[in-house]
């Protein structure tokens, strides 16, 4: 639990990462930002996709679309805030020559995104409409 504040406090103060150890080739900082730009990329896709379900299958029985809308936006809320929490752990890792952090989010990124496919087909297949 104690990582984890200064893993939050990091987020909002990147600077004290210098006082981690030492400065990494900037070669590897500059990956570990492309990652976090690619994770917030994914983010950004998945909350625009639960907004598009919301608005745009109106059609859609109310509960099922905003479960499906709720599922795409909350696991894209999530990867947002892992994307930073990643880079932080990776950047300390790095200055302090540790191996880097080992991650299940992706398992479970990948899970959330395959339920709400599985979802979206059923309902497809099941023409789940509301009655106008």
């Amino acid at each position: 639990m104690i990582d984890f504040v200064k893993d939050v406090r990091l987020w909002f103060a990147p600077s004290r990462l210098e006082d981690e150890g030492d400065t990494p080739d900037y070669r590897f900082s500059l990956a570990n930002e492309r990652t976090f730009l690619a994770w917030i990329r994914t983010a950004l896709a998945l909350v625009g996709g639960g907004f598009a379900v919301d608005q745009f299958l109106p059609d859609l029985r109310w509960g099922v679309r905003v479960g499906m809308a709720l599922a795409l936006l909350v696991v894209g809320a999530a990867c947002a805030l892992r994307a930073v929490n990643h880079w932080v752990r990776c950047e300390r890792a790095m200055r302090r020559h540790e191996d880097l952090p080992l991650s299940r989010f992706p398992v479970v990124l990948s899970l959330g995104v395959g339920l709400v496919a599985v979802a979206m087909v059923v309902v497809v297949l099941l023409g789940w409409t509301s009655q106008r």
